[in-house]
């Protein structure tokens, strides 16, 4: 893949209709870009953060304005981020009146968890 291309997101259940072996055997090249931008999505430590603030929060939810003063960020940065972790399919992004709520996608996680340890 060149540098002006972009693989398609993985959805859904890709993770196991790709991979279902995990990583214990070769995987193809689009597989593999794939997952790449899964794992690129979370190689940030701003992302990383937001997930630990929205896993932790008592609802498991959050909202875009209470992120923004937890990371010190500014507003635009962290929806930049959250926008990325929502592309990659590991958030879930609900419109609430003015603003938008973040929730985890717990079959992603649970899926990336099973892929990483098969």
């Amino acid at each position: 893949m060149n540098g002006s291309q972009k693989s398609a997101p993985v959805t859904g259940s890709d993770f196991t209709e790709c991979c279902a072996a995990g990583l214990s055997c070769p995987i193809p090249d689009e597989s593999a870009e794939q997952l790449a931008s899964v794992v690129k999505a979370l190689a940030h430590p701003a992302r990383l953060q937001l997930l630990a603030l929205i896993r932790s929060s008592p609802t498991a939810d959050a909202c875009v304005c209470d992120l923004t003063d937890a990371l010190s960020l500014r507003q635009p940065t962290v929806s930049h981020h959250l926008k990325i972790l929502t592309d990659a399919g590991i958030l879930r992004r609900e419109q609430r009146a003015t603003w938008a709520w973040y929730s985890i996608e717990p079959q992603r996680l649970t899926d990336l968890a099973a892929l990483l340890t098969s």
